[in-house]
């Protein structure tokens, strides 16, 4: 006889056997009870999760002749031919191959005839959002109102792509990823029953692995299993089957990178491409680990969060209080980005590679994390000792440089009267204007324009954009009239970088005398 994968020999078969989704198989198995049978179920979710086989108990549960609890007997006439996949009324069709509208109108025929034994009559469409729009269309007015005795479950990983038609008119439930623990202890079940000796290490490593997938993991166990056939299965016979690399690894990396030492992360991609380690898997799991030190460095009480031993936990407390939690941050910025680079990239050694550098150099980067990584690394180098090379008088060039001398500022032979006014009680005049603005007239410099204007220089662009605003301009020419009793006219500009203020402008309130008063 063939050998059977263990995914297929332990499907379960009732409804007690599923792990995991507890709330879905509760509700199921009260409607079945109650005989409160919807029409039409979507389930959705990741890959894995017991979509198709919760499908299939449900078909066999309502066609059941003797139901235990709203659950299957497995032993009558009814269950056997629905897990021999010989039955009748269960009618399982993969749209992935079968989008087609012909195919769905197959199904509006055969709906039309009642099943010949057992209740219901039962299609189970897998990825139902690879249907065509017009398969949808077709699939619409049956789904809607189908016979008494037809029920169709929808399964998909992409409920994003089904019509909102379609969505409207099932009972939809979302499956959840497995926990780790609950994938462990089907997998310890599960190798009791096989005769099979593994560490508890390895088997955590298989659940953390499969990512919430109970089949991923009961696939990774058989691929671990043929490897070592005959063998207890160890944690390290695992890593070599997987192509993964233990925590040791990691921290060894992560000490190079945190010391800047570039041939040193090289080296470790050398041996790890030479071992035949996964490049992909490494990066996911150095993102995992950095993760689990950032959990360390930010707050205590991990041990149940980070499913570790209390000596690898020691350890990485030790290495997570050598660096900052902004450097952390930026570590897994750097790995999270590279993840999503190696699933498209044809050279991973190379874009791994960059990426290390980049953790051992952040001067590679013009963030702000980066920039404060290579302040602290000035920080270290001056701690210890660091100092600076001492350089020669006679070793530095002179140049003589002809310096531009700035002409000297000469008060103006014939300042107007208005002007010269505006200037003495221009304080006065500011005081009287609204918050914002006379924050930002405090900052000005008055001078005289060539066509005996007021001219208002602002170091600062944005007090001078403000001011220039048409509003706020003409709100401050109607002030300073209003005080003189004259119109004069404003110019507002900004301080040019190549032009020093002190140098171009005359400030007016320096060589005017101002009479300075203040009004209730």
């Amino acid at each position: 006889m063939s050998y059977t994968a263990l995914y297929r020999k332990f499907r379960p078969q009732e409804f007690k056997d599923v792990k995991g989704q507890d709330p879905i198989v509760i509700t199921l198995k009260n409607q079945i009870e109650a005989d409160r049978i919807g029409h039409a179920y979507l389930f959705c979710g990741t890959r894995g999760t017991g979509k198709t086989t919760i499908a299939k108990i449900f078909a066999k549960a309502v066609n059941c002749e003797s139901p235990a609890g709203g659950s299957p007997c497995g032993e009558c006439a009814s269950c056997r031919a629905v897990a021999a996949g010989t039955s009748m009324n269960v009618v399982e069709m993969d749209a992935a191959s079968n989008n087609g509208v012909e195919n769905i109108r197959e199904i509006r025929e055969e709906v039309t005839y009642r099943p010949t034994e057992g209740k219901y009559r039962v299609y189970i469409i897998d990825e139902v959002h690879m249907l065509s729009a017009g398969a949808f269309n077709a699939l619409l007015k049956t789904l809607e109102e189908p016979p008494s005795y037809v029920i169709f479950i929808l399964a998909t990983t992409e409920v994003h792509k089904i019509p909102v038609t379609i969505l409207s008119r099932c009972q939809r439930y979302d499956f959840k990823r497995i926990s780790v623990d609950t994938i462990y202890g089907r997998l310890e079940e599960l190798l009791e029953k096989e005769h099979i000796m593994a560490e508890e290490k390895a088997l955590r490593y298989i659940a953390r692995a499969a990512d919430g997938a109970m089949r991923d993991a009961l696939s990774l166990l058989d691929q671990c299993i043929a490897f070592y056939l005959g063998q207890t299965l160890t944690y390290d016979k695992v890593l070599e089957v997987l192509g993964a690399v233990d925590t040791e690894v990691f921290s060894g990396l992560f000490q190079k990178a945190i010391a800047g030492d570039v041939q040193g992360v090289i080296a470790s991609v050398e041996r790890l491409v030479a071992d035949g380690r996964e490049l992909g898997q490494f990066v996911l799991d150095f993102t995992w680990y950095l993760r689990n030190l950032l959990l360390l460095k930010s707050t205590d009480g991990m041990i149940e969060v980070l499913d570790i031993s209390s000596e690898t936990m020691e350890r990485m407390r030790q290495e997570a209080s050598k660096v900052t939690e902004a450097t952390l941050f930026r570590y897994i910025r750097v790995f999270s980005e590279l993840a999503n680079q190696m699933r498209y990239s044809s050279q991973k050694r190379i874009v791994l590679e960059i990426a290390l550098i980049k953790l051992c150099k952040p001067q590679m980067e013009q963030d702000y994390e980066s920039l404060m990584e290579r302040i602290k690394q000035l920080e270290q180098k001056l701690e210890q000792g660091m100092t600076a090379v001492p350089v020669k008088k006679a070793d530095i060039p002179v140049v003589q440089e002809a310096k531009t001398q700035a002409a000297p500022r000469t008060l103006p032979k014939a300042i107007p009267e208005e002007i010269r006014q505006a200037v003495k009680d221009w304080r006065n005049i500011v005081s009287s204007m609204p918050g914002l603005t006379r924050s930002y007239l405090n900052k000005a410099k008055l001078t005289l324009g060539s066509g005996n204007e007021l001219v208002l220089v602002f170091a600062d662009g944005m007090a001078a954009d403000y001011c220039a605003k048409e509003m706020e301009h003409r709100q401050l020419e109607d002030a300073v009239a209003e005080y003189l009793g004259k119109q004069v006219t404003i110019v507002i500009k900004q301080e040019g970088s190549d032009r020093p203020l002190d140098e171009t402008y005359i400030d007016l309130e320096q060589v005017i005398k101002m009479d300075i008063t203040y009004e209730e």
